[in-house]
This record gives C-alpha cells, structure tokens and sequence, in this order.
C-alpha cells in the first residue's frame, strides 16, 4: 500500500516534487499559499502546485496562516508531510501530526543557505557549489536532521533560472532516491552544525539596485543571481532600466558610477573595474541587446548613472 501523504509548496520549483510524489504515494492533500491577483487587470491566479494538484483530482487547501488553521491538516490521515517551498513555519502540532515523519526539500547543501531565497543567494553570495538537502523538520528554520544531500557546482554561465531549474529536477531524483528508506525507517540522521548556519534571506527591492561602488565581480554575480527573476536594476538618465546581462573588465583607472561608451559597448565604472551591459529592459520596453539600446537613444555625451 503506498504511504498518504500531505504535501505543502506553493512555486514552479516545487511542481516536479509533487509529481514524484504523485507517481510514488497517495497525495491525500496539497496545501499551498492563497491565489493572488496579477497584472493590471487583477485577475486570480493560482499557484503551480494548485493548479497540478486539481489536474490530479488532489484536494487543495489554502490557508492564510496556517499556524491559525490548521484544523484541516490535522483532520487528514497521513503517513509523511512533505513540503518543498511552502512559504510559512510549521507549528509543532502539525510537524508531529504524520505517523512516520514531516520532511523537507531545500535548495541547499545545509546548514550554508538557510532560509527563503537560497538558489539566488548561492549565485549573489559567490558560492561555487550548491545542491539539495531532504531533512526532517523541526520548529526552526531549515535546522531538522539532515537525511541526504545532492551537490551541483555552479557555472559560470549559471543565472539563477538555470540553478532553479537543475536544482528543481536535483530534488525530484533525490526525493525519488531517499523515500524508500525514510518510509522504512533506514534512512540516514545527521544533525547540522548551527555554529556553520549561513543564511538565504528573501530578496528585497534594495536588494535589486545595483551599487556601482562595488568589486565587480560582486556586480556581476547580483546580476546573474537575479536573472531572469526579479532582475537587478540601475536609474541610468533618470530611468529604472533592469539589467540581464553584463561582462566584467578589470581597469584600475575606472571611476565608480562613471559612464563609459566605446564602440557600441556601455560601461559603468565599478570599484575596481568597468561593467559592460551586454542586455538591458529600458523602463516600459522589451529586453534589448546593447548595440539597440544605444542606437536607439539620443546624444550619449551627458549621460549618468545612479
């Protein structure tokens, strides 16, 4: 008989968890964040996880706090609580509610990367290796017992897209992989050292302006760990322009912030060297390469980064 379990994810990272689960358990629930309203017309929109969960007749729950509803999980008969970017701390009585365990699958090799942006803060933070841990959960953040890890490094052509969508694959061969022994109770148990804890804060809109007083190669990896989401951005001439891509080149003459155009190519000083956009999105336009962008704009002598 295959174990009932109750899963809890809410993103696209989350979708090939779930299928895995599908094909090897009995999905009883999917709890999953609240359907939001997008765009400028505010239309409802489901999660990824909802939308395969009812594609599968799976019963979706959708509670705001789930520290303050959870009646329904607890009323579900289950064997494992799996979650895998939920996006809420689970209160005790819920991680103690499965007859066999409450897992989690994170996008880090823990302790490094505690938190809920580990994927882009791999890249940002300079990390030349990163993976997924399956842990048990406890009531902290990303601390349970570690059952087993699968490590990945990270290239340099690597955004955090193509992270995000290797380490999402990563997670449904290691969770594939790792059930049978923690439905058997033989599984590994290896606790974290907090003392090693780093941690993946969730990203903010500060986070996304690029500061130009910086080595470049941090530069370069705050553009990388936000493309293609929420995307890094700098106000050249008095406008927001998000920046996709960008080249690094050393120069112990350049001045932060100044601008330099050469040959179709733009660059912005740096503390220690020059970043040449390669790709930009101009406020209220489509993603462009660079030789558009500047054709497209008027006199280039005066301009200024901010």
């Amino acid at each position: 008989m295959k174990p009932k379990v109750i899963f809890m994810g809410t993103p696209d990272f989350a979708v090939p968890i779930l299928e895995t689960l599908i094909k090897l358990t009995d999905v009883v629930l999917v709890v999953t964040q609240p359907d939001k309203l997008v765009g400028r017309k505010k239309e409802l929109k489901f999660s990824p996880i909802k939308e395969l969960a009812l594609k599968n007749n799976i019963e979706v729950y959708q509670p705001t706090k789930i520290r303050n509803e959870m009646d329904k999980v607890l009323a579900t008969q289950a064997d494992l609580i799996v979650t895998c970017a939920y996006g809420q701390i689970l209160p005790k009585e819920i991680l103690d509610h499965p007859t066999i365990a409450s897992i989690n699958v994170h996008a880090s090799l823990l302790p490094d990367l505690r938190g809920g942006a580990p994927i882009h803060h791999a890249i940002i933070d300079g990390y030349d290796k990163t993976g997924i841990t399956i842990m048990y959960m406890d009531e902290k953040m990303d601390s349970g017992d570690i059952i087993s890890t699968a490590e990945t490094k990270i290239l340099d052509t690597d955004n955090v897209g193509t992270l995000h969508d290797r380490l999402s694959l990563m997670g449904s061969k290691l969770l594939e992989e790792t059930l049978p022994s923690i439905i058997n109770k033989t599984n590994n148990r290896i606790k974290q050292d907090d003392s090693k804890a780093t941690f993946a804060k969730v990203i903010t809109r500060d986070d996304e302006k690029i500061d130009f007083n910086k080595e470049g190669k941090k530069i370069i990896n705050q553009i990388r760990g936000l493309n293609p989401f929420p995307l890094s951005y700098a106000v050249i001439n008095g406008e927001e322009a998000k920046i996709i891509e960008a080249s690094f080149e050393e120069n112990i003459n350049a001045v932060p912030y100044k601008v330099y155009i050469e040959k179709k190519r733009f660059g912005i000083g740096a503390k220690d060297g020059i970043i040449y956009i390669e790709k930009i999105k101009p406020f209220g336009k489509k993603t462009m390469n660079i030789s558009d962008y500047l054709n497209g704009s008027q006199s280039v002598k005066d301009w200024s980064v901010k």
